[in-house]
């Protein structure tokens, strides 16, 4: 019996190593891909049809898709990697039509929120003043839920103990501790899924015995939701003029769009 548990912890070794080779290959990957030149893509369309072109854009558009059904940002390693395969010479091309197919026919941006990684969102390009605020009207629970520990995090400055965001969710009934009924593992999903979704930033403080950890916001909130209509929405919320957080209203009101800026950083790496 125990000669037959060698080999398998041996197999899970070798297993674990595998593993973490896969994961580095990954991350080469990306730094192995070299952004082709203007005059590399014009050359490469030559010897393609459009029809070809066209078949490509139409595969990197519904990856991009599938992905945003559960919010994940996509890594240019893994898009070059898993769908533009052959195609990866006329690279720029491909992506400049498929943020072309998102914006003229489903209303989306496509937004770099990590230059450095090269990684990809899907934001609405629909939104105009008029529309109602997702702050005020979330698309759903689990949404409502993250805008108010995004709140939470803004009001206090941008950094926060997770303890003081486990208390406010026991504030509104949700109990970190518990399985919820619409959420199921609250903690896991505030501190596995909002951050493998890039809505949060989940960061062990140094030199803290036991162990804490901090929340902040993610590249994905940073393009996507509004500080202003937070801070618009928190001061209705107190009956309080927004102003008179002026730490806050400098903040949201002084910055650039971060989505316009995230654009024209993903157009500029384009060209």
């Amino acid at each position: 019996m125990t000669q037959r548990k060698r080999p398998s912890s041996t197999q899970s070794s070798s297993q674990r190593r595998h593993t973490g080779n896969l994961v580095a290959q990954d991350e080469d990957d990306d730094v192995a891909f070299t952004q082709p030149s203007t005059s590399q893509v014009q050359r490469g369309l030559e010897k393609l049809t459009p029809a070809q072109v066209d078949q490509k854009t139409a595969e990197v558009v519904q990856y991009f898709l599938v992905k945003d059904q559960k919010k994940m940002p996509v890594r240019r390693a893994d898009l070059v990697k898993h769908v533009v395969k052959d195609y990866r010479n006329i690279y720029p091309e491909i992506l400049k039509r498929a943020a072309r197919t998102f914006d003229q026919v489903f209303g989306l941006k496509l937004v770099e929120i990590d230059p450095k990684n090269k990684m990809y969102i899907l934001v609405n390009n629909l939104e105009t003043p008029d529309k109602a605020s997702p702050i005020r009207s979330p698309s759903n629970p689990k949404m409502g839920l993250l805008l108010a520990i995004l709140s939470v995090i803004f009001m206090k400055g941008g950094v926060v103990r997770e303890n003081l965001i486990w208390n406010t969710l026991k504030k509104l009934r949700v109990d970190p501790g518990e399985k919820h009924e619409e959420f199921g593992d609250v903690r896991k999903m505030v501190t596995d899924e909002f951050v493998r979704q890039r809505y949060l930033e989940y960061v062990r403080i140094p030199h803290t015995e036991p162990i804490e950890h901090e929340f902040r916001w993610g590249q994905r909130a940073d393009a996507e939701v509004s500080k202003a209509k937070i801070l618009e929405f928190m001061g209705e919320l107190h009956e309080q003029d927004p102003k008179t957080w002026t730490q806050q209203y400098r903040e949201a009101h002084s910055l650039p769009n971060s989505s316009q800026a995230s654009t024209s950083s993903s157009s500029s790496s384009q060209r």
